[in-house]
């Protein structure tokens, strides 16, 4: 199958080629840096960015979201959502 955009340059505002899932631990970082996550089944998720000082919790994400964060560490401690995958 061709891909007509082989050649084109990654960057974290582009699409992402692949999804791993997530296990969130509340020492480990994740092993890379996402260009997002994808909630599959909503609740709230403890995570700290790329360059943050401290965890954020965020509430109420629902399912099916995709948010555009580039996490270090997704928190096993508080994070209710299930189902995330991290997007690169």
């Amino acid at each position: 199958m061709a891909d007509p955009f082989s050649n084109v340059a990654d960057a974290p505002f582009a699409p992402a080629t692949r999804a791993v899932a997530i296990t969130p631990h509340d020492t480990a970082p994740l092993p890379d840096i996402p260009k997002g996550l994808f909630v599959g089944t909503g609740g709230t998720i403890v995570m700290r960015g790329a360059r943050g000082g401290a965890d954020e919790a965020w509430r109420n994400v629902p399912s099916g979201t995709i948010l555009p964060f580039r996490a270090q560490y997704v928190r096993a401690s508080g994070t209710t959502a299930a189902d995330l995958l991290a997007l690169y």
